[in-house]
């Protein structure tokens, strides 16, 4: 079964830096594509980062390109993702997501079967 725990949310100041994990618990080689989504509230859950585990190629929002990264360490099945430049915009509840690439569209809920609880991001002006 698959399980997925997200960790290091909290708050920040505007322009600080945060790092958030995802320890992934069962996954296989199918589970080929990590993602990141946040959903603030009122808002719809959007996709902010992913990466296909088995090429290394990483995908971004505009709104956070330059800004956050995306990466996974095989040895630990964990998913980072590391936040700069913090926005207040950026504050969400943050999710980590697995799936198997089907190569369309990674922001794609649709993409992703398994998802983790969230970890709360609070970022102050």
């Amino acid at each position: 079964q698959v399980q997925l725990v997200e960790s290091g949310g909290g708050s920040v100041q505007a322009g600080g830096s945060r790092r958030l994990s995802c320890a992934a618990s069962g996954v296989t080689y199918r589970h080929n594509l990590m993602g990141w989504f946040r959903q603030a509230p009122g808002n719809e859950r959007e996709g902010v980062a992913a990466i296909y585990t088995a090429g290394g190629y990483t995908y971004y929002a505009d709104s956070v390109k330059g800004r956050f990264t995306i990466s996974h360490d095989n040895a630990k099945n964990t998913v980072y993702l590391q936040m700069n430049s913090l926005k207040p915009e950026d504050a969400a509840m943050y999710y980590c997501a697995a799936g198997q690439w089907s190569g369309v569209w990674w922001a794609s809920r649709s993409e992703y079967k398994y998802w983790g609880q969230g970890t709360q991001v609070t970022v102050s002006s």
